[in-house]
């Protein structure tokens, strides 16, 4: 097996990520494994999710049932990995793990970094709902039926009722659904 430091992902048990993360890192500290498994990671990314003109951050699991463990595999990491509550084993090729590549790591780490700003938004708005203007402001109190929703900017156009079809573009934030 390869002296070096490598990501290698794990398999538990459906929703046991969390849970097995805090076990790992208990059991690495206990079996002072320190200088062979050096971190363990549910990798997560945030969401903005709207729902009745509230925003709500939320984080979802990249990998539902996947945990990634970096260490140097040997037979001791190995048995302290397999071994943690709810673990079903490692990702490869029968009982030989298969690390991931540098690419697949700096790919999944990439995708973490996103802060909320970066935030994947959520909107329970869609075309042809009915929308009300509830933010303060020159358009506070105007309804119409929504025409497009462009959640990755966070947006939404409607064709106004009071300014006789005039399709208008406000901050999802601003409205709520009728």
């Amino acid at each position: 097996m390869p002296d070096e430091r490598r990501w290698y992902v794990v398999q538990t048990y459906a929703s046991y990520e969390k849970r097995v993360e805090a076990d790992l890192r208990q059991r690495i500290a206990a079996m002072n494994m320190q200088d062979k498994i050096f971190n363990v990671l549910v990798p997560t990314e945030t969401h903005i999710a709207v729902k009745n003109g509230k925003s709500k951050e939320v984080t979802r699991k990249l990998y539902p049932s996947y945990v990634m463990v970096e260490m140097i595999l040997d037979e001791q990491s190995w048995y302290a990995v397999r071994h943690t509550p709810g673990v079903t084993g490692f990702i490869g090729a029968g009982t030989h793990p298969i690390p991931l590549s540098q690419d697949e790591v700096d790919r999944i780490m990439s995708g973490m970094k996103k802060n909320s700003s970066n935030a994947k938004v959520e909107i329970d708005l869609k075309p042809g709902d009915t929308v009300r203007v509830i933010a303060e402001g020159n358009m506070k109190g105007f309804t119409g039926p929504i025409v497009e929703v462009n959640a990755k900017k966070g947006r939404v156009k409607f064709k106004s009722d009071v300014l006789g079809g005039a399709v208008l573009e406000t901050d999802y934030r601003a409205l709520e659904k009728i």
